[in-house]
């Protein structure tokens, strides 16, 4: 018996996949997870992303402030079944300000997907979010996006991928033309023509395959299209790397597929490939080696904390990633951070902002529970018979601030309960100068969005309106040494020692000048850009 019980175990780790979809703003990102969804029947309708006149809204998108502006602010979780897998993806913020809540939830995947607008190629952002990924060495998988358009030359966008992010691609299909003479792709592999015509975007597109030496090939895609695809596929065999498994798992070489979501051109077989490439639930770092996701014992991290995600029962969601074993709702488990042996209570898969209550859950899994307010970002959870620490998440060091206190001063109560959520969850950092109450505090962001997102929120969920005031500094560093007394620190007029509500203290600059006026007039004092007790 408990050897079906661990077959079983493996057949359902093995079939899990969970990896994030990153990109620039704008590059169809979320068109791209609803047509995914759409294929697994998670969805009956794709949403349109930016319906300013439509009711309806991408799926993924569901705080109020995202369907006004059409951008995803927050990440989602979704999980949906397709040929035999179980594929959980990580729809990240694809706004440029969002780039902490996007950082801690890549920590959370396996693999990622990179989606490339083909028209413009590498953004700023998109190299930020590749820079995480490169960190882990997780595999990287690229979707060149919007070839319905007028797009870039390929080998360009190739050349550019390579030479920007400085990783080796794998062209896995080749587009034949693009905008309105867009005509499918080439696979490689199988070393024949997909050729589409569009069906109105909702459904699965009409597909033609053909071999290169078919004779009507050139009725299919236009005689001047096939002498170019010959000359690409001959220039692609010489020139391009070998497809090599091992590099694609170890993060080194970038799987390229061309596509377009919209229209669906490229989209279910760029779903196909990407499986067979992926692998299931990889092994995590922690305090005791490395954790087997295939170990019988369960093990997760908290890696979001998202409070209010239904206004009406004002409550708070914490998302954990399973790392190891299976999950049952009834299980007891210890929360190692707070020595707590608890059962997760209201344990739940979400999609969007609909909520199913599920039994059990496996490595691989994203679940949501309810949360009283006692976990943290980075917090482990484990079976009570074993007791270590996942590798903590670093907090990234915000660059805006302003000093924030609320309006109606008989609602402090409420003030201090929003800043504290909204701070547990990541979303901002919130620091005191030391020797003052909570009256006023002065918010941190790494993306200026993130004000209006914490202003909108305090308003409509904690009843609560500020008054702001910007704070001049752009950089921020924790002092690291525990023996100085702070009090007692040389620093220039435009410098500013603060407390983060972990006690440890900082200190904000207007510039990199400053910061090394402090380092010249304080010896021995030593400074940080990352909280180094996140860093374990």
């Amino acid at each position: 018996m408990e050897e079906n019980n661990l077959s079983s175990l493996e057949h359902e780790i093995k079939r899990r996949r969970t990896f994030a979809i990153i990109s620039h703003p704008d590059a169809g990102k979320t068109t791209l997870t609803e047509k995914f969804l759409l294929y697994g029947g998670a969805i009956a309708q794709a949403g349109a992303v930016k319906g300013k006149k439509s009711a309806r809204h991408a799926v993924s998108d569901w705080m109020e402030i995202e369907k006004q502006r059409g951008i995803s602010v927050t990440s989602s979780v979704m999980q949906f079944q397709y040929e035999g897998f179980c594929i959980n993806i990580l729809d990240t913020p694809g706004h440029q300000d969002f780039s902490e809540d996007t950082y801690r939830t890549l920590m959370a995947a396996d693999s990622a997907v990179m989606v490339i607008d083909a028209s413009k190629g590498v953004e700023n952002q998109t190299r930020k979010l590749f820079k995480v990924c490169a960190m882990r060495n997780i595999p990287i998988f690229t979707f060149i996006n919007k070839m319905d358009r007028e797009s870039r030359n390929p080998f360009d966008l190739i050349e550019e991928i390579e030479n920007e992010l400085g990783i080796p691609t794998y062209p896995v299909n080749w587009p034949i033309s693009s905008g309105k003479d867009f005509r499918g792709v080439y696979d490689r592999a199988k070393k024949h023509i997909i050729s589409f015509e569009a069906t109105g975007g909702q459904n699965r597109v009409n597909s033609v395959e053909a071999d290169l030496s078919d004779e009507s090939l050139g009725e299919l895609i236009g005689a001047d299209n096939r002498e170019q695809l010959l000359e690409d596929i001959e220039l692609l065999d010489g020139a391009s790397e070998e497809f090599d498994l091992e590099a694609v798992h170890g993060g080194r070489l970038s799987p390229v597929f061309f596509g377009s979501a919209l229209t669906n051109f490229g989209v279910e077989p760029f779903l196909e490939s990407f499986l067979e490439m992926t692998p299931p639930p990889l092994p995590r770092n922690s305090s005791a080696g490395l954790i087997d996701p295939f170990d019988s014992s369960f093990s997760a991290f908290v890696f979001k904390i998202q409070a209010n995600m239904n206004k009406a029962h004002r409550d708070r969601i914490t998302f954990m990633r399973i790392c190891s074993g299976k999950f049952d709702k009834e299980m007891d488990v210890l929360h190692v951070q707070g020595n707590k042996k608890m059962r997760l209570s209201q344990p739940q898969q979400i999609m969007a902002q609909e909520r199913e209550i599920i039994d059990e859950a496996y490595a691989g899994d994203i679940i949501g529970v309810f949360d009283p307010g006692i976990f943290s970002i980075g917090d482990t959870v484990c079976s009570p018979g074993k007791k270590f620490e996942f590798e903590g998440i670093p907090t990234f060091a915000p660059e805006h601030f302003q000093r924030v206190r609320q309006k109606d001063t008989m609602k402090r109560k409420q003030f201090v309960k929003g800043t504290t959520q909204i701070a547990q969850e990541g979303a901002i950092q919130i620091f005191q100068e030391p020797y003052t109450g909570m009256e006023e505090v002065i918010v941190g962001v790494v993306g200026v969005l993130q004000f209006d997102v914490f202003e909108y929120r305090m308003k409509n969920e904690y009843n609560v309106e500020l008054i702001k005031e910007g704070l001049p500094y752009s950089y921020i560093r924790w002092i690291d040494n525990k023996d100085i007394d702070p009090k007692t620190l040389k620093l220039s007029s435009d410098t500013k020692l603060v407390q983060d509500f972990k006690g440890n203290y900082l200190l904000l600059f207007s510039s990199e000048w400053n910061i090394r006026w402090a380092l010249e007039r304080n010896e021995g004092l030593e400074l940080s850009e990352f909280n180094r007790g996140e860093l374990q």
